[in-house]
């Protein structure tokens, strides 16, 4: 059994190389969560013959550095499993420096999906950020995180942990405008919940009051948005906030996906992640074909496919697989 590990700052993610196994953690390792004592309990469930790792916690701000994330992050893997452990990097499993491995997690996904459908924008949506991968004969994106942003190949924005305040600097209500506050008053995951497109079983991340998950406790973190309560404008118009919110991050995801598609000549999205619903309407927004991993792996892969990238290309490699 060869088991791959993807660990995020806030989710750490693992799924085997035939995708009968997957599993999602929320780890927020900015709160030193327990991420060995969590490996230690995985490596003990799955029993795996090999692992392969990519992550992306590195980042997280309890570290100085990425550098000292890498090495942390390896330090705690190492420790927890037992059998051979192969890290992915910008470059593949033959890295050459720590550094190759920060924030590597897309480049596994992209190699497999360059293997396995060919030529497409591949576009993964999590809970925090959403990747778009131009793919043309191999991976065409930075190296870095900080390059692929200022490229337009790493959207700060995913289906649940965006502050709302960082998509809208205001919201219409009746006939005012009104500024957002900027404080981490509601999240993305509150609008979606509110507007139907998750269930309470969905938002697995922790609400920013530290409240319910239910409806009503996300209209009072969204009317919050605007320094109001619930009471003071109504379930209506707090609604109206997570509508406006929704929208607004629809729009980044769609222009983010025309920008890279025109760019590279490209007419087929593959999608992946929790949002692959948002990404699907927004490529079919554009006239774009669109290929659901879900459809092609099964959704409990599609929402951890970095993780399985990773356990596919170690699998491959042991088989002998020379590709890109």
């Amino acid at each position: 059994m060869i088991l791959g590990l993807d660990v995020g700052g806030a989710n750490t993610k693992a799924a085997s190389s035939d995708g009968l196994f997957t599993k999602i953690e929320y780890l927020p390792l900015w709160k030193e969560a327990p991420l060995e004592p969590f490996l230690r309990r995985l490596s003990s469930e799955a029993r795996p013959e090999a692992l392969a790792v990519v992550m992306t916690g590195e980042l997280a701000d309890t570290f100085p550095d990425k550098r000292s994330g890498v090495l942390a992050i390896m330090g705690a893997v190492n420790s927890a499993f037992s059998c051979p452990v192969r890290f992915w990097g910008v470059d593949g499993f033959r890295w050459r420096d720590i550094s190759d491995l920060a924030a590597a997690n897309w480049s596994a996904s992209a190699a497999l999906v360059c293997a396995e459908i060919g030529d497409c924008l591949f576009v993964d949506m999590g809970s925090t950020t959403t990747d778009l991968i131009p793919i043309k004969g191999g991976a065409r994106a930075a190296k870095t995180d900080f390059e692929r942003l200022g490229r337009g190949e790493l959207i700060y924005s995913g289906l649940l942990r965006t502050n709302l305040a960082a998509l809208l600097g205001y919201v219409e209500i009746g006939r005012m405008r009104i500024p957002l506050s900027s404080e981490l008053f509601a999240i993305a995951a509150d609008a979606h919940l509110v507007g139907g497109r998750i269930s309470e079983g969905d938002y697995t991340v922790e609400p920013p009051d530290g409240g319910g998950r239910d409806r009503t406790s996300a209209l009072r973190r969204l009317a919050r948005t605007v320094c109001a309560d619930l009471a003071e404008i109504g379930s209506d118009a707090a609604a109206e906030i997570g509508r406006q919110a929704a929208a607004r991050q629809q729009k980044i995801l769609t222009e983010g996906i025309r920008r890279q598609s025109e760019e590279y000549d490209i007419s087929i999205v593959a999608a992946c992640g929790i949002g692959e619903g948002l990404i699907e309407e927004a490529a079919r927004s554009l006239g774009l074909e669109c290929v659901r991993l879900s459809e092609k792996y099964g959704s409990g892969v599609s929402d951890v496919f970095p993780a399985y990238a990773a356990a596919r290309l170690l699998e491959m490699e042991a088989r002998g697989f020379r590709g890109r």
